[in-house]
């Protein structure tokens, strides 16, 4: 097993998924990702999804750095997150609220369960 590993769409088989419908409240966004780290309660990776907007909700830690696209991501009490290449952030446990891709978005992203 290599010891460093490029967070690259190569490094990892793509999955491709969609939002539950009850979730959707806009567009039909498409969901891929390149998981390509996953041990002990962590998983690594890059995400990326087309447009569209649709109610999340996390359970876990998770950091992402935008790569490319726009989006906003808005919390329960109508606080809105403008994000675009080079935005960081932490989504906590408990964060809760929308997440809407303006234009295609790419993220690369650590998840600690």
């Amino acid at each position: 097993m290599p010891r460093f590993l490029r967070l690259t769409p190569a490094a990892a088989e793509p999955e491709t998924e969609r939002p539950a419908p009850d979730k959707v409240i806009s567009g039909d966004p498409v969901h891929t990702t390149w998981n390509v780290e996953e041990k002990d309660g962590l998983y690594c990776g890059i995400w990326q999804s087309t447009p569209g907007k649709w109610r999340i909700a996390y359970d876990d830690w998770e950091y992402c750095r935008i790569l490319e696209g726009h989006s906003v991501i808005t919390d329960a009490n109508g606080a809105e997150h403008a994000l675009g290449p080079g935005d960081s952030f932490i989504l906590r446990p408990g964060f809760s609220g929308t997440w809407e891709v303006l234009e295609t978005t790419r993220k690369d992203y650590v998840i600690l369960l």
